[in-house]
């Protein structure tokens, strides 16, 4: 106790070095965000072998271990931008033994016959984590040596994998932005309309633009056009946004990208009530004020239907010929399985 008290003033630098060599810290918030998306998929992971005795189910939960430890190195010495190519090839190689995980626990489910399909190991759930409203800005990554047990607190991702639905292609992400001039005598820019496979370019924010890649694509219409706003209501009112991305900023670097001619846009300068309606939900409603009848004007899903029925023309004359040029050296979508 007495020389506790007399290398006070040194122990605390000491430990923290010690235990710096276990633990890897990242900060920020982009870098807290993509380790939880890491962590979700190691997380199930993890279960499925705490539920199994399976040799093969403890080694995946082992390689996931090692690539979040080396996720966590990357982002201690880089910022989500410059380790974005990296994590999208640590995220991929994550998913590969949860997809090999996934079937293996579905195919010991079926040899033990329908009798035991009540006693779904927790792996194979769909779970939901209620995200709380303050941003993580901090997350701790164990060593791999020391990690033996499921992680606590991690935000889980949907399993939405299991039954995949179909990529549709020529699908169009709607969005509005702050305004702009492109032009000294031009009206102001305040919404647009780029083909969603801009999203997979590799000076959008990533993995957040692919993943909100795969979210726009899945079960559309060919030609369709998907406001942002309908992305936001289907993720339980933006609820679910921080398990999918950062969408402000991969709209900014969309915006970015249509400035400096990188890829190829339909450009609106909508009035208010129609940029109102693109921004707001499929079944919401807008109120405006008419001064000349001295009364709210009420405008929901006909009228929005409408502006984006106008949109659509807009489009169909602009792509006529050829589609919207996506951008050069895109990224490769999240594979699904067949």
């Amino acid at each position: 106790m007495l020389l506790t008290l007399l290398l006070a003033e040194y122990l605390p630098d000491r430990l923290d070095a010690r235990a710096l060599d276990r633990v890897r810290a990242v900060e920020g918030v982009g870098a807290c965000r993509s380790m939880q998306r890491l962590a979700a998929l190691r997380t199930s992971l993890v279960q499925a072998a705490a539920d199994s005795d399976r040799s093969e189910l403890r080694r995946s939960a082992a390689i996931g271990q090692d690539l979040l430890w080396d996720a966590a190195g990357l982002l201690q010495t880089q910022d989500t931008h410059a380790a974005s190519d990296q994590l999208i090839v640590r995220e991929r190689l994550l998913l590969q033994p949860t997809h090999q995980v996934a079937q293996i626990i579905e195919r010991s489910a079926f040899e033990h016959g329908a009798a035991d399909a009540d006693q779904t190991p927790t792996s194979q759930r769909s779970m939901e984590t209620k995200t709380p409203n303050a941003r993580p800005t901090t997350s701790l990554v164990p060593h791999p040596a020391l990690s033996t047990s499921p992680l606590k607190g991690s935000l889980l991702m949907p399993e939405t994998e299991s039954s995949p639905a179909l990529r549709t292609p020529n699908v169009y992400l709607l969005f509005a932005h702050e305004p702009y001039y492109p032009g000294p005598v031009t009206q102001e820019i305040n919404a647009t309309v780029v083909a969603a496979d801009s999203l997979l370019h590799p000076q959008v924010r990533q993995p957040d633009g692919i993943r909100i890649h795969d979210l726009l694509t899945q079960g559309r219409r060919p030609g369709e056009i998907i406001p942002l706003a309908t992305l936001t209501h289907e993720l339980s009112d933006g609820t679910d946004w921080p398990k999918i991305g950062d969408w402000e900023g991969v709209t900014t670097d969309l915006v970015q990208l249509v400035r400096t001619g990188d890829c190829d846009a339909l450009s609106l300068s909508l009035r208010e009530i129609a940029r109102a309606l693109i921004c707001t939900g499929p079944h919401s409603h807008v109120r405006a004020y008419d001064a000349a009848a001295d009364d709210f004007i009420a405008y929901g899903p006909t009228e929005r239907a409408a502006v984006l029925a106008e949109v659509g023309t807009l489009l169909a004359s602009l792509v006529a010929e050829q589609d919207l040029w996506s951008g050069d050296g895109l990224l490769a979508p999240i594979a699904r399985p067949a």
